[in-house]
């Protein structure tokens, strides 16, 4: 039997520098035990026994062959472990037949003896031979198959006796190993192409075969074989199982180990990306449905969101820039808020101060911090010259993920999901993650406006989102321990300490587009619109700066507010504030797409337009078009108070339907508030269409109206 160890002593053999000695004599001095080797010429060699053993020189050449790291054979555990319980059962019993053979007990030990063992044709005292007979007659096997069960279980236990399958079997059957090859390289071909049928595949293949090793080399599979050759491909090669989307991303897998980066406390890393939501929403200017599309910041080390901004149809780069800015300066958290979900003004975790309630304000929406590095995608407005700049100014390092791998931000791209599944799902106009997902007319359904739908989903990923525990944040010292963002955030304040945000008051502007105009006695004229202002430099005054455009100044524009522009002062460094000289007929912020729009009707309509014709003409048409969709709007919120009357069969649903901006925008709240106070007379204006026509001429039900707009 073979053993793991060998003895060392006069005899052994070793192998020292590539030499094969043999040990002569071995003593024991006062400074240890030393060997004397001898080589085939005769030398001698004297060299203590702790060398010889521990030596990279030496190497030792048992006359046994035992058990070695290179063995072709599995080690026990992994020979049984392949067993179901019903042949783990016969293998037992069968060891039990043997250790019946060799010693008269089925438990092989006289102390572990059974009732009326040992039996009569398997006494000690009879011959092997005679024993081998009798339990091959009484299994049914032949002698010579138990003899081969003795040497095996002498060998290697029970673990012999298993079924092992032959280290040179292939695993495609007869198939032949240069049609397989082949198979797999057309398959890997097709992976940016549509997909093919397996049938295709196997035509190929076969005719590929033929022009490379000619015709009746390599034999041509039956078509099961063939069939269950591309199923075995599928597993290394995915291609007619998945989509052709996924198939792609998981061709793109890097070769070798994946890695990722380790942030080690908040603000380290910052991810941002853009996503079209699955839902549709209403454009406040025609009154349409729109695809809206989200931009989001998240804190890599705690999950938590920075910040949230949603767009009609595209995202810009002054968009970007203000996710960027909410890391800084969050937004103020609703006053109806849950407390859980409201941050503290100064950021810091609620848990770390005693004095939290003295915070002034309904609090922060989600947690400031200054991030260190921006991870963004290859994406125009992310690699934009006014991001860039910006990160460039507050000491952000930008690094761009690779090229179509979205795994780069992962934890991102599941917060995007984690949004599709438990909030967007179950709000009015879910068009699904795809088309195929998509509804007969899900637009149908959709009557929440863009700030509606931003200050939902702003609320659900503070209620909701930041509170529940995540199974990718956890403690190395305690990987059973699952946190959520919040309280992930606590533990990176614990851990690095409390991140300071600067609180310029001015921060603001340096977050928005730079234009670089000239100034003329009436003022500042950009994209057809005159701009004036106290603060602005004399017309004559040459400029200090070396603009693209000839003795230009810059001025920072916000594109969702058009009426008014902004202008630094270069000596005193003071912002100035100028305003458009058409601002006053708006009465309301203006964004450059509105007024866009507002030229194009007044184009329609009239053969010499202005701009403050234009603006007077867009509001009468928000007017008439709230006035005259107010109805249609009202039948939609009476439907979705009926539908949330039901009880729904999902906690998910019951959560996002109990937020206050979903209950403010479906007009729960205002329902609610008639049954909480009956005799205080309020202008509601939603809920009876008999006020709607004695409202209909004044001018304060319209500025109400449009305060959703």
């Amino acid at each position: 039997m073979t053993r793991a160890g060998a003895r060392i002593g006069v005899g052994t053999h070793f192998r020292y520098d590539g030499e094969a000695v043999e040990v002569v004599e071995m003593a024991a001095t006062t400074a240890g035990n030393e060997v004397v080797l001898k080589d085939g010429q005769g030398r001698l060699l004297r060299l203590s026994l702790r060398e010889l053993l521990f030596s990279d020189r030496a190497t030792l050449i048992p006359k046994e062959t035992g058990p070695s790291s290179d063995d072709a054979e599995e080690i026990a555990s992994v020979v049984l472990g392949q067993l179901d319980e019903e042949g783990r059962r016969q293998i037992l019993e069968r060891a039990e037949h043997i250790r019946e053979l060799l010693t008269g007990y089925r438990s092989g030990s006289t102390e572990l003896a059974r009732e009326g063992e040992p039996r009569a044709p398997y006494t000690p005292t009879l011959s092997l031979d005679a024993r081998y007979a009798a339990k091959a007659a009484e299994l049914g096997v032949t002698d010579r198959t138990i003899r081969r069960w003795v040497a095996d279980y002498r060998r290697h236990g029970e673990a012999g006796l298993a079924q092992r399958a032959s280290s040179q079997a292939r695993s495609f059957g007869r198939a032949d190993d240069r049609w397989v090859q082949t198979a797999l390289e057309v398959m890997v071909e097709h992976t940016g192409e549509s997909k093919p049928s397996r049938k295709i595949v196997i035509d190929r293949t076969q005719a590929r075969v033929i022009a490379r090793f000619g015709p009746d080399v390599v034999p041509q599979p039956s078509q099961a074989t063939a069939y269950r050759v591309l199923t075995e491909l599928e597993r290394r090669h995915p291609l007619f199982r998945l989509s052709t989307k996924r198939n792609r991303d998981i061709a793109g897998r890097p070769e070798g180990q994946y890695g990722k980066l380790r942030p080690t406390r908040p603000g380290e890393y910052l991810l941002m990306d853009s996503t079209r939501l699955d839902v549709f929403a209403f454009d406040p200017l025609t009154l349409k449905w729109v695809q809206a599309e989200l931009s989001v910041g998240m804190d890599w080390y705690t999950r938590c969101i920075t910040g949230i901004r949603l767009t009609p149809v595209s995202t810009k780069a002054v968009d970007v820039s203000a996710v960027l800015f909410q890391s800084f300066r969050p937004r103020p958290a609703g006053r109806d808020w849950p407390r859980h979900a409201v941050w503290p003004e100064h950021g810091i975790p609620r848990t770390v101060l005693v004095d939290v309630e003295a915070a002034t304000g309904p609090g922060l929406a989600s947690p400031p911090l200054v991030p260190e590095t921006l991870v963004v995608d290859h994406g125009k407005v992310y690699v934009s010259e006014h991001l860039t700049s910006v990160c460039r100014r507050m000491g952000i390092s930008i690094q761009p993920a690779r090229l179509r791998t979205g795994r780069d931000k992962g934890p991102v791209e599941r917060y995007f999901r984690t949004l599709r599944e438990g909030l967007l799902q179950v709000l009015p106009g879910y068009k699904g993650p795809d088309i195929h997902s998509r509804g007969e007319r899900p637009e149908d359904d959709a009557f929440f406006f863009l700030d509606e739908l931003e200050a939902i989903i702003r609320e659900w990923t503070a209620a909701v989102y930041h509170c529940k525990p995540h199974s990718s944040l956890v403690d190395p010292g305690l990987p059973g321990l699952r946190m959520s963002p919040a309280k992930m955030f606590e533990h990176g304040m614990a851990r690095a300490g409390y991140i300071e945000a600067p609180r310029d008051r001015d921060l603001a502007f340096e977050f928005l587009q730079t234009k670089w105009r000239t100034v003329q006695h009436y003022g500042v004229e950009i994209g057809r619109r005159r701009y004036s202002g106290p603060g602005l430099p004399e017309p004559g005054i040459r400029s200090p700066y070396d603009s693209p455009v000839k003795n230009g100044w810059p001025f920072q524009v916000d594109p969702d507010d058009i009426t008014k522009i902004y202008f630094r002062n270069p000596t005193t460094r003071e912002w100035h504030t100028l305003t458009w000289e058409h601002a006053p007929s708006a009465e309301m912020p203006l964004s450059e797409d509105a007024l866009t729009f507002a030229r194009q009707l007044a184009a329609s309509k009239y053969r010499f337009p202005d701009d403050r014709l234009a603006v007077a003409d867009l509001l009468e048409r928000w007017n008439l078009g709230l006035g005259t969709t107010i109805a249609e709007r009202r039948m939609a919120l009476r439907l979705s108070r009926e539908q949330a009357g039901i009880e729904l069969p999902t906690s998910e649903e019951e959560t996002v339907v109990s937020l206050p901006s979903v209950r403010k925008a479906l007009g729960q709240d205002e329902q609610n508030a008639e049954l909480r106070e009956p005799d205080v007379v309020t202008e509601t204006g939603d809920d009876d269409e008999a006020d709607l026509e004695d409202l209909a001429g004044e001018d304060d039900f319209y500025a109400d109206a449009l305060e959703d707009v």
